[in-house]
């Protein structure tokens, strides 16, 4: 019932080396190859080779030929950024990156300024947004006109709805005040499954998903408009445990138990992709308008994959342990922070019409947030692994003390 797993995988298709005016087709043949080789030096990837299949012409994003791409000058930029969950941070980097590069800006954050919730990253980190120039208000985003008052922006970014009664009020706001683009932070959990990945721009999306509504409503009311459908993401200052959950484990000397056969999926971009993406988005907006782009990193990598990266980023080994949820009655969306499936996007449509590189490096990336693990004294916190003991329980596998 349970199999200790040894391989770790990284999945990457170049886009150079693929058709730009076509997509994938459905009836292509997927390969994945894979090393028992404990080794980070033991990689693979998809070649386009595999692709034996014709390929055919679908609704998919496909690249446009003829634009001409002109960066704009300084912006005054209004980020409507969320207080909770994992987005949190995307508007901190943003935010960062911004002032870095000159422009003006301005961070709304949803609540009360003196909320608890604000004595967490990245919120106590804003000092670093205010020390760079920025500007910090607190407010409720559907009297955002009464929060800024008389202050006007070229740029508006909403990184706090999940559905159009939510942002409908900033987006309506932003267009009466003059903005001249809008962007959204979407979600890439909006495409429906598929037995085709990854997940490129133009695959069918879940019409119920809150954030489909929003895209729509931009796309009618907005020229200037822009959706970016991000994934999982790490980076210093992210309040949703990522690297973390593996990083307990490991630490603890704990196996890692993983739902399915660890070979499943998926992306995990560090935040500064996501927020330099957007950045290029304001300073492209031409090139930008009108589109949606998966916020995400260009590589793909193993549930299996993660667990060793992480385990090799802390120098330690891993026990990885696979089980089947339904079979343990295990919830897996509580034991587990991922999804139980392939679950991965692609970058496509911002590197091929913003000229957008991806820089997550997994490998390098996770040394570091175990540095920060380590310095916050996360590794020697009580933790709980109550699920964890369930699992070992129901597999009768035995754990040291």
């Amino acid at each position: 019932m349970a199999a200790i797993a040894s391989s770790s995988l990284f999945l990457s298709i170049p886009t150079s080396k693929l058709p730009k005016h076509s997509s994938l087709s459905a009836s292509r043949p997927l390969s994945l190859t894979s090393s028992s080789h404990q080794s980070l030096s033991s990689l693979a990837s998809i070649s386009p080779s595999v692709f034996s299949q014709p390929i055919k012409t679908t609704k998919r994003y496909s690249a446009a030929t003829n634009f001409t791409v002109k960066a704009e000058s300084k912006k005054k930029v209004l980020i409507v950024n969320t207080n909770s969950g994992g987005h949190a941070v995307i508007g901190f980097y943003f935010a960062k990156e911004l002032l870095g590069s000159g422009h003006d800006v301005t961070i709304f954050t949803v609540g009360d300024e003196a909320s608890d919730k604000m004595k967490k990253p990245p919120f106590s980190r804003f000092s670093e947004i205010v020390s760079a120039g920025g500007k910090t208000v607190w407010g409720d985003p559907a009297e955002v006109g009464k929060v800024v008052g008389e202050a006007t922006f070229d740029v508006v970014l909403d990184n706090n709805g999940k559905d159009l009664d939510t942002v409908k009020p900033v987006i309506d706001w932003a267009k009466s005040a003059g903005a001249k683009q809008f962007l959204f932070i979407s979600s890439a959990g909006i495409y429906n499954p598929t037995d085709e990945p990854p997940h490129v721009e133009g695959d069918a999306v879940k019409s119920s998903a809150g954030h489909v509504g929003v895209e729509q409503y931009l796309a009618e009311v907005f020229s200037g408009w822009a959706s970016f459908r991000p994934q999982y993401m790490i980076g210093s200052g992210n309040n949703k445990d990522c690297e973390e959950w593996f990083f307990d484990r490991i630490v603890r000397d704990r196996p890692v138990f993983i739902p399915g056969s660890g070979m499943q999926l998926t992306n995990i971009s560090h935040v500064r992709d996501l927020s330099s993406m957007l950045t290029v988005a304001v300073e492209k907006p031409d090139a930008a308008s009108g589109n949606i782009f998966n916020c995400v990193s260009d590589r793909a990598v193993t549930l299996d994959g993660m667990a060793r990266l992480c385990a090799a980023a802390a120098g330690k080994s891993v026990e990885i342990i696979h089980y089947d949820p339904k079979a343990l009655g295990i919830d897996a969306k509580k034991a587990f922070p991922f999804r139980n499936m392939h679950f991965y996007a692609e970058p496509r449509a911002a590197q091929d019409i913003l000229g957008w590189q991806a820089t997550t490096n997994l490998p390098e990336d996770l040394k570091e947030r175990f540095e920060e693990y380590v310095k916050i004294g996360r590794d020697k916190k009580d933790i709980k692994f109550d699920l964890d003991d369930k699992i070992l329980e129901a597999l009768k596998v035995p754990v040291a003390v």
